[in-house]
């Protein structure tokens, strides 16, 4: 986009693209924070587009309306029910000399949709949250909310978000990794290779998908007699799986956020054990909204520890706009991070902004300050 058509040069407003949905397993979760985020943008500062991806990828010019985007008698919403074409799709510039958004359907004429001057992703999960959509819009040269390419892949693959972390000397818990080849080719061995971990480490253990959020498909294994569907319940989400041990203490989970003069942590949450569930599970998350306590009761001591390992945390994985980041404080007083989430839950009674809120950002002011982030930040490398 050359000076003469930005906004500052005409005088119009921003123009974002709320991008969400997508094919991940966490596309519901998606559609929610977007029909949060659209509730809070300022229209009176921006102009908004809506784009919603269905859960076979299709790119759709989806309806500007929040109050369908939300969870309805424990029902979960999705892009196809916000769509207004079956067949029409959102193509956006494959170049960084125009950022010109297309609407088209077969036997039409293709429609402009107008420029785009930065997009806020709001997708979870792989085919956004990982780097995929990251790397197209840096491509197009389109300004964007959030991690870049290596931090938002980084941030999805739990393995190699800890063995970043070891290398930055950030304490993390033991685990194990089962890989698809592995498991094809002998699941006998591989099988022996999580029974030794428990040996070493003790059941329970925790099986989950390498590379997926939102307590997708993580299963609490007591012994060995429930670890083959444990397995299969993670690879329903990814090939790749991630064992860990259970680490006995609170879980703790802090907000990072990019100002002017770089990153800032949030006052820290604690996640309270929950009854009615084995684990903070997507239901206890999302269905029954199990609520944090904000701020946790931690000394002051513990207050800055958690949140100077938050930022650490940020700069390690080269993170960008926000992240939070997740802890348990053992027994022995130690806090031991567990991961990150480039792209956490986003709603107003997310961890996340409840984080900020009482760290004296609203939503609202949450919301701008990632656009403006997004939009003073120069595109390619930087």
């Amino acid at each position: 986009m050359s000076s003469e058509t930005s906004p500052q040069s005409t005088g119009r407003k921003p123009r974002v693209a709320v991008v969400f949905g997508g094919r991940s397993s966490e596309h519901a979760i998606s559609v929610v924070t977007a029909g949060a985020v659209l509730r809070a943008i300022d229209r009176t500062t921006y102009d908004v587009l809506p784009i919603g991806i269905t859960a076979d990828g299709r790119w759709a010019l989806t309806a500007d309306d929040p109050e369908r985007m939300a969870i309805a008698d424990r029902t979960l919403p999705s892009v196809e029910q916000l769509a207004g074409s079956a067949d029409g799709s959102v193509l956006l510039p494959v170049t960084p000399h125009s950022r010109e958004v297309v609407y088209t359907e077969p036997g039409a004429v293709p429609k402009a949709l107008g420029e785009v001057d930065v997009v806020f992703p709001v997708l979870h999960g792989p085919y956004g949250e990982d780097g995929t959509l990251q790397g197209m819009l840096d491509l197009a040269g389109i300004p964007y909310v959030g991690a870049g390419v290596l931090a938002s892949a980084v941030g999805q693959d739990k393995e190699y978000m800890k063995r970043v972390f070891t290398s930055f000397g950030l304490p993390v818990g033991p685990y194990e990794v089962i890989r698809p080849r592995e498991w094809q080719n002998d699941p006998s061995a591989a099988r022996k290779k999580i029974v030794d971990f428990a040996g070493e480490h003790g059941w329970p253990l925790f099986v989950k998908p390498a590379r997926a959020g939102s307590s997708m498909g993580i299963t609490k294994v007591d012994d060995i007699s429930g670890l083959d569907e444990a397995i299969a319940e993670a690879q329903r989400h990814d090939p790749k799986i991630l064992v860990e041990s259970l680490l006995r203490g609170r879980e703790i989970e802090c907000g990072v956020l990019e100002f002017e003069d770089g990153p800032r942590a949030s006052v820290p949450a604690e996640i309270p054990p929950v009854t009615a569930h084995d684990f903070y599970d997507f239901e206890a998350k999302y269905i029954d909204s199990a609520a944090g306590i904000v701020p946790a009761p931690l000394t002051e001591e513990e207050t800055r520890r958690v949140q100077e390992l938050a930022v650490r945390a940020f700069d390690a994985a080269s993170c960008e706009g926000l992240v939070r980041a997740d802890f348990f404080l053992t027994e022995d007083g130690e806090f031991v991070i567990n991961e990150i989430n480039t792209m956490p839950g986003f709603t107003p009674i997310s961890m996340y902004p409840r984080m900020w809120q009482e760290t004296g950002v609203s939503y609202p002011e949450l919301v701008d300050r990632l656009i403006q982030a997004a939009l003073r930040r120069p595109t390619g490398l930087r």
